[in-house]
């Protein structure tokens, strides 16, 4: 496969996901070691809330809104958005959440004149923009598609094809890589060629896009 474009999503694509960096967050925040023990995918059947995510029963924007509550009910402060939390999380070194797997995998795209894009359905509104302006990678990005503001969440075709569009690129022409199975179903119900993104084994996910370029 010569894929002209990769089409990445962010959250546990790009970035590490909250799950992974519980520790850092309790230090961030003031808080026990072991105190936070939602686990989502790394332990769903100790995480109900996230199996009923999976099963689509709630919104992951809906888990996300549950989590941030709890997480400020803990440090007696009132957050209403995600973001809010993340910054109080990660906030002073956004780099650190990166997948260092991610940032070679652009090296190597580049390299072979890959093109570059983002479609996510909550960028800003779970990271803020401010942490966007922290990372200096995606200025090699053509196209940042953000459902915070375009308002059209994948699984939705127009989610997909208004990327495209953009790219002016065809289905057939992408790789598109996402965590979640329902956002990857959606890519391939328009001709997307895809990878489902294992948060629990990154680098092998990466190894594969890499193999598929």
């Amino acid at each position: 496969m010569n894929s002209k474009a990769i089409i990445f999503d962010f959250g546990g694509v790009i970035s590490k996901t909250l799950f992974e960096t519980h520790h850092l967050t309790e230090i961030a925040l003031g808080l026990p070691p072991g105190t936070l023990k939602w686990r989502g995918p790394f332990d769903p059947k100790n995480d109900k809330l996230w199996e009923s995510m999976q099963a689509e029963e709630i919104s992951e924007r809906d888990y996300w809104l549950v989590r941030t509550k709890e997480v400020a009910k803990l440090v007696n402060i009132k957050w209403s958005q995600m973001s809010e939390f993340v910054k109080a999380a990660r906030g002073a070194d956004p780099t650190s959440i990166i997948r260092p797997e991610f940032l070679e995998v652009i090296v190597t795209a580049k390299l072979k004149g890959v093109r570059l894009a983002i479609l996510s359905n909550e960028l800003d509104l779970f990271y803020g923009s401010e942490f966007r302006e922290k990372l200096s990678f995606l200025r090699d990005f053509e196209v940042i598609h953000d459902a915070t503001y375009t308002k059209i969440l994948k699984p939705t075709p127009d989610a997909y094809i208004s990327c495209l569009r953009d790219l002016n690129l065809r289905a057939r022409d992408c790789l598109f890589i996402d965590d979640q199975k329902r956002n990857i179903d959606g890519a391939k119900n328009i001709g997307l060629s895809t990878i489902h993104f294992n948060v629990i084994d990154p680098r092998a996910s990466y190894k594969e896009v890499v193999d598929r370029l």
